[in-house]
C-alpha cells in the first residue's frame, strides 16, 4: 500500500481510539451530516433495465450511508458514477449501520437468497465495528473468510474493502487484526481495496463531526477509489 494510504489509516486509527465509548458505526448519538450540494452525480440518472448487472454493497454504517441524504451513501454514489461511465449495473444498498462481522455472517444468506438475481459483483466491508468493540480478532477473520467462502460457493465474485486497528487496542491486537483483509483477499483472489477511508479521514472537511462517518463529499472520494474496481469486475462477472 502506498505511503500516504498507511498514513491516513494511522491517522484514521488514532481519531478512532478517541471515539472508542461509540463502540460502532452507527451510534444514535452521532451528529448529522451537513446538507448540502456535496453528493457526487446527483443528478436524474436514466433509467436502469431491468436485467441490469446487479452489484450488492454488504457492509456497516460506511456503506448504509449513516445520517447522509438518500442520494449521498456509497450505494447511489457509486450508482450515479457507473451511469456517468456508461456502465450499466444496478448497485443495492444492503448496508446496515452498527453491523459486526457475526451480524453480517448471519444475514449474507438472506440478502443472496431475496436478490432480484444473482449479483454480478458484491462489495464486502465488515469487521470496523468488532474492532471498536474490541472483538477478538479471530472471529473477525473467521466470520470474514465464512461470507467469503460463501460467495465462493455461489461464484459470485467480491471487492473486498479493508479496514484497520485504532493504536489503543495495542500491538498484539493491531498485528492480529490489520492483516485480516488482506490475506483473505489474497487467500480467495477477490479485489482488494485496502482502507474504505483512504484519502478521507485525513481531510476533516470530508468528514462528520464524529471523525468516523464520510461526509457526501468524502463518499465522493471513496467511490472514486472503488469505481474502476467495480468496472472492471463487472465484465469478468457477467
Amino acid at each position: 500500500m502506498k505511503t500516504a494510504g498507511w498514513r491516513s489509516m494511522l491517522l484514521y486509527g488514532c481519531m478512532l481510539a478517541l471515539c472508542q465509548p461509540l463502540a460502532g458505526c452507527g451510534s444514535a448519538d452521532a451528529p448529522a451530516a451537513p446538507k448540502g450540494d456535496g453528493a457526487s452525480h446527483a443528478q436524474a440518472a436514466p433509467a436502469i433495465p431491468a436485467d441490469a448487472p446487479l452489484v450488492i454493497a454488504f457492509g456497516d454504517s460506511l456503506y448504509a450511508g449513516y445520517q447522509l441524504g438518500p442520494k449521498e451513501g456509497l450505494a447511489p454514489q457509486l450508482q450515479a458514477a457507473l451511469t456517468a461511465d456508461g456502465v450499466v449495473a444496478r448497485v443495492q444498498n444492503a448496508g446496515v449501520s452498527g453491523d459486526t462481522s457475526a451480524a453480517g455472517r448471519q444475514r449474507l444468506a438472506y440478502v443472496l437468497d431475496n436478490a432480484r438475481q444473482k449479483p454480478a459483483l458484491v462489495l464486502l466491508g465488515l469487521g470496523g465495528n468488532d474492532m471498536l468493540r474490541g472483538i477478538g480478532p479471530d472471529q473477525t477473520r473467521a466470520n470474514l473468510d465464512a461470507m467469503l467462502a460463501e460467495l465462493k460457493r455461489r461464484d459470485i465474485p467480491v471487492l473486498l474493502t479493508g479496514m484497520m486497528a485504532a493504536p489503543n487496542l495495542g500491538s498484539d491486537y493491531e498485528k492480529k487484526f490489520n492483516p485480516i483483509y488482506p490475506d483473505l483477499a489474497a487467500k480467495y483472489g477477490v479485489s482488494f481495496y485496502p482502507f474504505i477511508l483512504d484519502n478521507v479521514v485525513t481531510d476533516p472537511s470530508l468528514m462528520l463531526a464524529d471523525h468516523l462517518h464520510p461526509n457526501a463529499e468524502g463518499v465522493k472520494i471513496v467511490v472514486q477509489g472503488l469505481a474502476p474496481l467495480v468496472e472492471a469486475a463487472l465484465p469478468a462477472a457477467g
